[in-house]
């Protein structure tokens, strides 16, 4: 799988995922429908996902965010299944998030079709903290202004739309690989990291996070 074709799947509920690989492997196609597909994915998955380390100060970052008390979500387009999947491994990381606040790509208050690029699910993220930020058809002043006080952590390029629509800042932690596809884009984020640990809470309004180190972005060449 290119780098291309990855860039398309992330952030993507399972069945739009599955029908996108699909689409540039017509051998597969014949030989799979989406839904087996991902049956056949979830059997692999299970194994590898509980391998995966978390991103560079993920941890630090949820765990100076919870202790400062500041509100939290999780927003995925993954099923409640993959979710599992890809978490269980690591409850020092998962556990810090309420389950009510916790909105995966399946869930009831989600709309079927309306997962990242679009809206929704940050929307109903933010309702799920109990934050007035109307919803992807409805938004009054008071709403739109809201929604500008969250900030939205994001690798996948579909996420990063899915967080602008929603009005919110988002921060982009892309892997170098998918950046490289097309650096001179941010798709409407507000800062584009190489790694969590280049966010600096201060410059958001945010005390410092005890146990989470800000490395600044090393100087350019020339600057």
């Amino acid at each position: 799988m290119t780098w291309e074709i990855k860039a398309g799947v992330m952030g993507k509920t399972s069945l739009m995922a599955a029908e996108y690989i699909l689409s540039h492997f017509p051998k597969a196609k014949e030989d799979f429908t989406p839904e087996q597909w991902i049956e056949e994915g979830n059997k692999q998955r299970e194994e590898l996902f509980r391998k995966v380390e978390p991103m560079r100060g993920a941890a630090a970052l949820v765990k100076g965010l919870f202790d400062a008390g500041i509100p939290i979500a999780l927003a995925t387009g993954s099923t409640y299944e993959n979710f599992q999947y890809k978490t269980t491994h690591l409850p020092h990381i998962f556990s810090l998030f309420p389950p009510s606040c916790i909105i995966t790509g399946d869930s009831k208050l989600v709309k079927p079709g309306r997962g990242k690029p679009q809206p929704d699910v940050f929307l109903v993220a933010a309702q799920s903290l109990g934050r007035d930020v109307g919803t992807a058809d409805e938004c009054t002043p008071a709403q739109k202004e809201e929604r500008s006080k969250a900030i939205v952590f994001e690798d996948a390029r579909p996420g990063v739309m899915a967080g602008v629509a929603a009005g919110m800042n988002v921060i982009w932690v892309p892997d170098a690989e998918l950046l490289a596809l097309d650096p001179s884009t941010t798709y409407g984020a507000k800062q584009v990291l190489a790694h969590l640990e280049e966010w600096n809470p201060q410059e958001w309004g945010l005390p410092p996070l005890e146990g989470f180190n800000h490395h600044p972005p090393a100087a350019s060449e020339g600057q």
